[in-house]
């Protein structure tokens, strides 16, 4: 009796999923925990093993589907067990003669067997018909042509010439020696004039274009450039003459300026909590400005460093370990509106915004707080590059408590980001550029940045958004105090 796998609720709350890529087929052989497909959730591409060893039967969802969780997708058989080959008939449940269901199965399937003869038809033949009366040809004239004006052996050019204008008059004369004109008593002349294919028009890729933007055919234009070249002035005048609009480009079709994409996936579920977060916290935000030039040379010293050897380092590094320090200072944004109560966490699962090919993703790093600077940049190293690679796991997008969003590596100086649906804080971390900055009464060319942050107003308060926020540009500006 075959096993049949159900999919599974790989992640929480998630109640559907697509199937992107199908790593066995009908007929193979797999064992426990081996890959079977591979289906792409609201938060990320999984992997699916299998929970069976035997023969594949049956996919039953076909690649590109949407499947609810629950939903049978694969017939797993016993060890050796062949897939059911298809009913006689073409059809489950088609009887043969008489009711009988084994009496067609003899009879070969719809669309199999010898195929028929091909159907002969006779060729048509045009009847002759009478010639026009014309002047009859001088007796002799071909073989004067053919001896050329000069005698035998002299003009041969001109003879050789004159044989291959003789053969063609002779042809137009015909059998009966009486001159016709073409397409004149010739039957289906005309046709075969019409069913030579037009030599294609001569023009550069510029007139091309303009004849596709103006709907006109090259090759019924008048050629006046070198060489039987369709110039610009004549696709122009041939489309005055037509009265086609030359000043203008042809519309395009609907279908041809609107492209439409389903909402699915990662996007899907961006677009339900982005709305969720937007619309049920009130959001508030605040910015400052921060001189992050010694975490500039703090970057600079630990890539030098024996024990970072083959560790990413980067000012996001020093960012996400001040983002920390300000949390365990003021824990009241680390936590969660519920209606009925606050939430306050004494750990922090650190989530990092990351723009991937699937759409965005926040991976969070589970209890950031416990790791030392160094593994929390291999830690943040690896969420990385598994989120660009769009081989995060749902576990690791669950129970975020804080964010991150590091726009400056896009180039931004600072923004107003939407609050992670969970939680009621997230800060912004803008691009990092030399600007004049005033020392000790002196303009100096100084690493800042921007720090911006958004909190949920109904359990951060302005104080409290406003001191957390300084704090965490006090670390970017003397990183020297992670050490207290």
């Amino acid at each position: 009796m075959p096993q049949i796998f159900n999919l599974p609720d790989v992640g929480e709350g998630l109640t559907e999923a697509e199937i992107l890529a199908w790593k066995v087929a009908p007929g193979e052989t797999v064992t426990v925990n081996q890959v079977l497909v591979e289906i792409e959730t609201a938060k990320s591409v999984v992997e699916l093993p299998s929970p069976y060893a035997g023969t594949v039967l049956d996919l039953l969802a076909p690649e590109g589907s949407t499947v609810e969780v629950g939903t049978p997708i694969i017939a797993v058989g016993s060890p050796g067990e062949s897939p059911d080959p298809a009913p006689a008939s073409g059809v489950p449940g088609v009887l043969g003669e008489g009711g009988d269901p084994g009496a067609g199965a003899d009879r070969p399937l719809v669309g199999s067997g010898p195929k028929a003869d091909p159907v002969r038809r006779r060729r048509r033949v045009a009847l002759p018909q009478e010639p026009e009366p014309g002047p009859a040809r001088p007796a002799g004239w071909s073989e004067k042509l053919s001896r050329g004006p000069l005698g035998p052996g002299l003009g041969g050019g001109i003879g050789t010439a004159a044989q291959g204008i003789a053969g063609r008059a002779a042809r137009l004369a015909g059998d009966s020696g009486v001159w016709r004109r073409p397409g004149r008593g010739d039957g289906p002349a005309p046709t075969a004039v019409e069913s030579v294919p037009r030599r294609p028009a001569l023009a550069k890729p510029p007139v091309r274009k303009a004849a596709r933007d103006l709907g006109v055919d090259l090759a019924d234009v008048p050629a006046t450039g070198a060489a039987g070249q369709v110039t610009k002035h004549d696709l122009l005048a041939h489309a005055a003459r037509l009265g086609a609009p030359a000043d203008r480009r042809r519309p395009a079709a609907p279908e041809e300026r609107i492209e439409r994409i389903p909402v699915k996936g990662v996007r899907k579920a961006t677009a339900q909590n982005m709305v969720r977060s937007a619309f049920s916290a009130p959001h508030a935000s605040v910015f400052v400005e921060v001189d992050a030039s010694r975490t500039m040379e703090f970057v600079q010293r630990l890539k030098a460093a024996p024990d970072y050897e083959g560790v990413k380092v980067t000012p996001l590094l020093v960012l996400a370990k001040a983002v920390l320090w300000a949390a365990a200072r003021n824990p009241m944004v680390n936590a969660t509106w519920t209606d009925e109560e606050i939430l306050v966490k004494h750990f922090v699962n650190l989530g990092i915004a990351a723009a991937t090919p699937r759409g965005l993703m926040v991976p969070n790093v589970k209890d950031a707080q416990d790791l030392s600077l160094r593994e929390l940049a291999v830690a943040l190293d690896e969420l990385s590059r598994t989120a660009r690679a769009g081989r995060t796991q749902p576990a690791d997008m669950q129970g975020g408590t804080l964010t991150v969003t590091n726009i400056g590596a896009l180039g931004l100086d600072t923004g107003t980001p939407i609050i992670n649906p969970g939680e009621v804080a997230i800060i912004a971390f803008g691009s990092i550029k030399q600007k004049p900055w005033v020392v000790d009464g002196a303009v100096v060319p100084r690493w800042v940045t921007t720090l911006g942050g958004s909190f949920d107003h109904r359990v951060v308060d302005g104080d409290l958004a406003a001191r957390f926020t300084a704090d965490v540009a006090r670390i970017l500006e003397e990183p020297a105090l992670l050490l207290e």
